[in-house]
């Protein structure tokens, strides 16, 4: 899967942040749920407007976002 047949960014949308097309639903977002523990289930369940594939989109931009991350700061 390409993510960017469904991950775009636009500077009038959600001020610039990456969202699955079509909504307003940021790339943080969706992340944001899988890192507290919600299922993908529970994803679709809750925003039904958006698709499994939306979502695995979402963690294949997230992954080539960190991948070329060049320093990582560890300290909060």
């Amino acid at each position: 899967m390409d993510w960017r047949e469904r991950i775009t960014a636009d500077s009038s949308v959600m001020v610039g942040k990456p969202v699955v097309k079509g909504t307003r639903i940021t790339v943080e977002f969706i992340i944001q749920l899988l890192g507290n523990g919600w299922s993908i289930e529970e994803i679709l369940d809750n925003y039904p407007h958006i698709s499994e594939e939306d979502i695995r989109a979402c963690l294949l931009y997230t992954h080539d976002i960190v991948k070329t991350v060049r320093g990582y700061p560890l300290k909060a």
